[in-house]
């Protein structure tokens, strides 16, 4: 039997999560942190088969939080969960060290296989972006100007394309106004773009969110 530990800042997601992996009789315990600092904590002091993390958490992302555990301890699976389906956020994951990627909208029987299939010593990830990720892992010189973008700007770019304003940003991220506008700037420079109606028209065409 398996330690699993649920990582989310949120409290619904992470008893419905708890709840499918209990009554599943897969894992013999599972525990929670609602936060990266919080994760990282507890992996140094207990023993766990397998971490499911949030990509997108309030102050340490889910990227950071998985790339300090593969520094931590570089053999612990990870499965990295999110809202966001876009398959450039998988192919971060994936090189960062992750054993899976699934979406937080997958039915709990795909949550379980995942967890199985990870368990057993494999990589999952969801038939909707498997097609588009062989095709980017199999020729890694093939990099957009997206793939630039660190895992804050990321998050930032998400927010800002979803219509948030920047005090809605820095609400959600757990930084200043002044900062996000630092990341928004980044983000433009990077995609050399001049504005969000440009980022917008960019990330449409790019087909990042399909």
């Amino acid at each position: 039997m398996y330690r699993v530990l649920i990582v989310d800042d949120h409290p619904v997601v992470r008893m419905g999560l708890r709840e499918i992996l209990e009554k599943s009789r897969i894992v013999q315990s599972v525990d929670e942190a609602c936060s990266g600092r919080e994760a990282l904590a507890k992996v140094r002091e207990e023993s766990y088969e397998l971490v499911v993390l949030d990509i997108s958490m309030p102050g340490m992302s889910g990227l950071e939080t998985l790339c300090e555990l593969k520094k931590l301890t570089p053999s612990l699976p990870v499965l990295m969960l999110t809202v966001h389906q876009q398959e450039d956020y998988a192919l971060k994951s994936l090189r960062a060290g992750a054993s899976g990627y699934l979406t937080k909208i997958s039915a709990p029987e795909e949550l379980l296989t995942a967890v199985v299939k990870i368990l057993r010593g494999q990589r999952y990830i969801g038939p909707a972006l498997a097609d588009v990720l062989v095709s980017h892992l199999a020729d890694p010189e093939d990099v957009f100007l997206y793939e630039s973008l660190s895992d804050r700007e990321w998050q930032v770019l998400l927010l800002l394309v979803e219509g948030e304003t920047l005090e809605g940003i820095s609400k959600e991220l757990s930084v200043s106004p002044k900062t996000v506008s630092t990341f928004r700037t980044r983000i433009l420079h990077k995609l050399r773009l001049k504005n969000n109606a440009e980022l917008i028209h960019y990330v449409m065409r790019s087909q990042m969110l399909d």
